[in-house]
């Protein structure tokens, strides 16, 4: 079978992952191993365009988050020019890439002329600066839309209904009640708007110099796209906007080839003309590449901007919480998915304020508290939540009774402040806790193989310890805790492969047998506790974990968005 020896002698890989705060590079050679990197960071590399955290927030609706899409482009300008004197662009044989999920770009009427016909001698910002109906690209931290996500799920017969069809009932932060959005609010900039491009699919089109088509696994995160047919869905195109399919173009799968790399990039970068642009794909997804997640008793939980808790299932079975998008490597399987919006930003938060905002201080007073916190459980949402639908707000309750083992003697109290060391620990073990509670909900593994973190706090050991003591299993690690740029570089050698095959083949044939030879494998962190007292914890952590859940359930009927 077709496999890593197939990749040609002295090629490399090159994956880009323009997220919310960065754009990052990883380049892989044919023996997947990291021979390069780079990152251009939004707010310190281009601080002229005065993002705070890569998005600006509309001081007169605080659920209003965007970012300025040129601001994209040029980043791509400056990441390769760092890139330049690292690697040698001419053996670069296939590039692909992960954009963060849902947000989207408007192509004005006109612009795709000045796509395809792109010139070298100038720069991409000067000739792109006018092409979009729309200066701004709605993200996924945007809860503005909830009007939007009720029409139209009403349209389609409900919330389950919605998500049965396209793997999610109707999310603010997902491009199909955004672009709605924009109809409604700005019908004259949806009248100009000749294509919608996700972030990864915009990327993309910008590297083969035509528009490109959005892939399957990111389309799913529209409520636009049937699961599973993995086409358009003519009632969620009709419950959003009219016209809406011509402006989307056709879906195609991940591991397909876009095109090959556009002149521009030839001339200026001196790329091989020949270099193939796979699809790109969301940054979810390639991280579940990355990390190499191919049991379905394995968890991912990715501790970025959001925090993500990602697995694979060969079934689809969508429901009203979590999302169900196509394998991204596996066209046959699903990647099932929970997001939430308060991650490293709100962690950052309780830092600032709690532990002079020094990390080494903030994992100090982690390991000098004691695991269950004291009965002190946290609800931290610096932002809007997705899961659960609650506004920006804090809830702090202490729980007695926790050496009860019934959870019906627990009672809980709110109170107004915890300690700063109390507070550091609830933000972690509050985390954590939802998202055990969510997952099982879902119908995800419990408890798990092992989980894989990824994702900026994954470097955190604190915080591991305590992922491995609410779940009740070994926490493993990769390399980089970039895994969405490395997953891309990835799937560039496995688009690269499948094309010379002619056909799909597995990615897996890329690394078995080899995996720990490359730069792909994971290595224990945090073992399971096998002791009496490690079983004991868990078991007062689930009690926790239910109480938080009631106590959850309370406040979303009170003051949550749905």
């Amino acid at each position: 079978m077709a496999g890593r020896d197939s990749l040609p002698e002295g090629s490399l890989f090159l994956g880009l992952d323009s997220s919310t705060q960065s754009l990052k590079a990883t380049v892989l050679n044919n023996e997947l191993t990291i021979v390069a990197s780079e990152i251009v960071n939004f707010d310190s590399e281009l601080p002229h365009y005065k993002t705070e955290g890569g998005v600006y927030r509309d001081p007169a609706d605080d659920r209003h988050i965007f970012s300025p899409t040129i601001m994209w482009v040029e980043a791509l300008e400056v990441l390769l020019e760092k890139l330049k004197p690292k690697i040698n662009f001419g053996k670069v044989v296939a590039v692909s890439g992960s954009g963060q999920q849902h947000g989207s770009v408007y192509w004005k009427k006109g612009s795709h002329a000045v796509l395809s016909s792109l010139d070298a001698s100038k720069s991409l910002l000067s000739q792109l600066k006018d092409a979009f109906s729309t200066m701004n690209s709605p993200l996924w931290m945007d809860s503005s839309t909830t009007k939007q996500c009720r029409e139209i799920e009403n349209a389609v017969g409900g919330a389950l209904e919605l998500a049965k069809l396209t793997g999610s009932r109707a999310y603010e932060r997902f491009t199909g009640p955004q672009i709605r959005k924009i109809y409604q609010t700005e019908p004259d900039v949806y009248e100009d708007t000749e294509r919608i491009s996700l972030v990864s699919s915009f990327m993309a089109s910008i590297l083969v110099g035509s528009y490109a088509s959005i892939d399957e696994t990111d389309g799913a995160g529209m409520n636009l796209m049937d699961i599973k047919q993995r086409t358009w869905s003519k009632s969620a195109l009709e419950a959003t906007a009219p016209g809406l399919e011509a402006k989307l173009g056709n879906l195609a799968p991940a591991y397909s080839a876009a095109g090959r790399i556009a002149p521009y990039f030839v001339e200026r970068f001196q790329f091989d003309k020949n270099c193939l642009v796979i699809q790109w794909s969301g940054d979810n997804p390639n991280s579940l590449a990355g990390l190499t997640l191919n049991t379905p008793g394995d968890l991912a939980i990715s501790l970025g901007t959001s925090d993500t808790v990602f697995g694979i299932t060969t079934e689809a079975k969508p429901s009203l919480e979590g999302h169900v998008f196509p394998n991204p490597v596996e066209p046959n399987g699903y990647m099932v998915m929970l997001c939430y919006k308060n991650g490293s930003l709100t962690r950052e938060d309780v830092r600032n304020r709690c532990a002079d905002k020094s990390w080494d201080v903030f994992n100090s007073y982690l390991e000098k508290t004691p695991p269950l916190n004291g009965g002190k459980l946290g609800f931290y949402y610096k932002d809007h939540e997705i899961l659960p639908p609650l506004p920006v707000g804090f809830h702090r309750y202490t729980v007695e009774n926790l050496n009860d083992v019934s959870s019906d003697a627990l009672l809980e109290r709110e109170v107004e402040e915890f300690d700063p060391p109390s507070e550091v620990r609830a933000i972690i073990e509050g985390q954590m806790l939802s998202m055990r509670g969510h997952t099982e909900r879902f119908g995800m593994p419990n408890p798990p193989k092992r989980i894989i973190a990824t994702g900026g706090a994954s470097s955190n050991e604190s915080i591991l310890k305590s992922v491995a003591q609410i779940f009740g299993c070994p926490v493993f690690t990769v390399q980089r805790p970039d895994s969405a740029s490395l997953g891309a570089a990835l799937r560039a050698a496995h688009g690269w492969l499948c094309n010379a095959q002619g056909s799909f083949v597995p990615i897996s044939c890329l690394y078995q047998g080899n995996l720990e030879k490359t730069s792909l494998g994971s290595k224990l962190a945090v073992p399971a506790g096998d002791k009496e007292q490690d079983r004991e914890l868990l078991q007062k952590y689930t009690l926790l974990m239910r109480k938080r859940m009631e106590i959850e359930r309370r406040l979303v009927e009170k003051i949550g968005r749905s």
